[in-house]
């Protein structure tokens, strides 16, 4: 379970290494701003989806750091060359870096806002 006080000072040190405002931080994760606000007063706790669209804008914000605190912020996994190629192969990799499971993966597919997407498969 979250601790929502421990979170919001997580999310907190996030929008500030970006020097962003709670409301340009909420646009670039598309949400709304009473989102950010709602969460970083801990009175609503963070749903996945608000937690994947994080990771999803920002890479070097590693998973179990933001859930837990368990890791490093930023993420030193992360080169610079990686941070600005934004090339479906490399897209692929860090997806696939990401994921620590013992299971296989079968496929991986991405989503775009523009409503298309790509699939990769073994």
């Amino acid at each position: 379970m979250i601790n929502n006080e421990a979170f919001a000072k997580r999310l907190q040190k996030v929008i500030d290494f970006y020097g962003e405002s709670g409301a340009s931080f909420a646009e670039k994760i598309s949400v709304q701003r009473s989102s950010i606000s709602h969460v970083l007063s801990g009175r609503n706790k963070p749903s996945l989806e608000f937690i994947l669209k994080i990771l999803s804008s920002f890479p070097e914000v590693e998973l179990y750091w933001l859930i837990n605190g368990k890791g490093e912020f930023p993420s030193q996994n992360i080169t610079n060359e990686n941070k600005t190629d934004s090339s479906s192969s490399n897209v692929k990799a860090k997806i696939v870096e990401k994921i620590k499971h013992e299971k296989e993966i079968d496929r991986i597919v991405i989503f775009y806002k523009d409503g298309s997407f790509k699939s990769f498969q073994n």
